[in-house]
């Protein structure tokens, strides 16, 4: 059904020149027809009546009626019995790009195991609603200001206790500072780093690579330093040049990691020697299965390590909402850079996420998807077991994804592309390096997004793929089969 819209002739941007010689009836013909061309008067359109589109234009009626009548013998305008002048279809019909002959379509994904995503199904939508409600009707009419740079007391202070109790940070309300995610909380840090001097940042080797991007965008050159099993590699950090590292000591990402007790020492040492900055990038921490979570890096040495954090993997990164705790020297400058036109998240969503934290209702909220995540984590790793039983699982127990190692005659690259055509989403381990790939071939296997009952059906179409694939030529930077 077409939507026919109305509109005043004060809303009607024209391009009338009265100093011209050309006469007001042909300018206003040329200016209606561009604007009919370019789409900006769309199909259905009613056009202001004749009479009160002359008076805004501050000329005679006849005009108007000159104007509209050429564009209507034209066949770009058409009178409607009682419902004024209307634009008439388009004349001219956009045309696309011929599609190359080799083009085809892609299958559509039925099952994914995209990484780095939680159930967004799960998000508690009538808790949220309630929350957001009770906001709104205590919501004072000036909290509809900028509010302040470091975001709303509320929410700060809420998430002061939160990350006292369930993640060992030592913070006060005033030492947070509320932003929209880890990336946008890191890309602060990040300008903040490079204004006092820094010129790199190492960066875990496999990682996450938007956070390299952001990292580069801010003005700092990332750095590799490569991660085994106790995470990243300190040794091979001292031999770089850069003060500020970015490391996920709960759950490293892809590599599902740990960072243990000895490199933890190490790497604050290394910062304490150095007069260097860590910034904890607090991965997931909220899932681990076999234990308690450990404590995160902040805990130890608050001088020296900046707190990141969101709710992205809990709740969904749509709500676009996270935290960071810089060290006390740099909070200033991060409020500096605020000042500077980039504000907080919206006050209402921090109310709201306050709500959830003050409730309870976020705990609660963690507890039923955690139970969730487990459920569907024992049944990929057995899945995998009975139908690929020449890979290997490797990290803890922890987070939303897995990193499955495959035997060494397994083409990865081609694995993954098989598996698409098969309509399964899946993501290969060399996506993830940014230097050489010498890890040999992996899949990161995500779990949040994907139903419990299509768990095993996934991984019998990635078998599938991979023993159609086996016999493939090894992909670039793969040691043949």
């Amino acid at each position: 059904m077409t939507v026919h819209q109305s509109i005043r002739g004060s809303e009607l941007l024209l391009d009338i020149d009265r100093a011209s010689g050309t006469p007001l009836h042909a300018q206003l013909e040329s200016a209606l027809r561009a604007a009919m061309r370019s789409g900006r008067l769309a199909t259905g359109t009613r056009l202001p009546a004749t009479r009160v589109l002359a008076a805004e234009l501050g000329c005679s009626r006849w005009v108007v009626v000159e104007a509209y009548l050429q564009l209507s013998a034209e066949g770009y305008l058409r009178a409607r019995a009682g419902g004024g002048t209307v634009v008439a279809a388009q004349l001219t019909p956009v045309t696309s790009a011929p599609r190359s002959p080799a083009a085809r379509a892609v299958p559509p994904v039925v099952i994914d195991f995209e990484p780095g995503l939680p159930d967004l199904a799960a998000f508690p939508r009538s808790t949220w609603l309630r929350a957001l409600q009770q906001t709104v009707r205590g919501f004072p009419s000036d909290g509809l200001d900028y509010g302040q740079p470091a975001g709303a007391a509320s929410l700060r202070q809420a998430l002061a206790g939160y990350l006292a109790r369930a993640r060992g940070v030592h913070a006060a309300a005033g030492d947070i500072v509320v932003c929209a995610g880890v990336t946008h909380g890191l890309t602060l840090l990040c300008e903040v780093l490079r204004r006092h001097g820094h010129r790199s940042i190492a960066v875990e080797d496999p990682g996450w690579p938007q956070l390299r991007g952001a990292a580069r965008r801010a003005g700092l050159d990332p750095v590799s330093v490569p991660v085994d099993s106790e995470g990243i590699l300190v040794d091979a950090l001292r031999r770089l040049p850069a003060r500020a590292v970015l490391v996920t000591p709960a759950h490293q990402f892809p590599r599902g990691v740990v960072l243990s007790a000895a490199r933890r020492a190490a790497l604050l040492a290394w910062a304490r020697e150095r007069d260097a900055v860590i910034l904890e990038d607090d991965y997931d921490a909220e899932y681990r299965y076999d234990r308690r979570p450990v404590g995160a890096l902040h805990g130890l040495d608050p001088v020296r390590v900046a707190y990141l954090g969101s709710v992205s993997k809990t709740l969904g990164p749509g709500v676009r909402l996270g935290w960071a705790v810089p060290p006390g020297p740099l909070l200033a400058a991060v409020l500096q850079l605020r000042a500077c036109g980039d504000p907080p998240p919206a006050t209402l969503d921090q109310l709201t996420l306050a709500q959830l934290i003050d409730t309870g209702s976020l705990d609660r909220h963690l507890r039923r998807t955690r139970a969730a995540y487990l459920t569907r984590r024992n049944a990929l790793r057995t899945a995998l077991a009975e139908r690929l039983p020449g890979s290997a699982v490797e990290g803890v127990d922890a987070g939303l994804h897995l990193l499955v190692r495959l035997p060494a005659d397994a083409n990865e690259a081609a694995l993954v592309a098989a598996a698409r055509e098969l309509g399964v989403h899946v993501a290969g381990l060399a996506g993830y390096h940014h230097d050489a790939d010498t890890d040999g071939p992996g899949l990161v296997i995500g779990y949040g997004k994907v139903r419990e009952h299509q768990i095993a059906a996934g991984v019998a179409r990635l078998a599938a793929a991979y023993h159609a694939t086996r016999s493939a030529e090894p992909g670039p930077g793969r040691p043949p089969g």
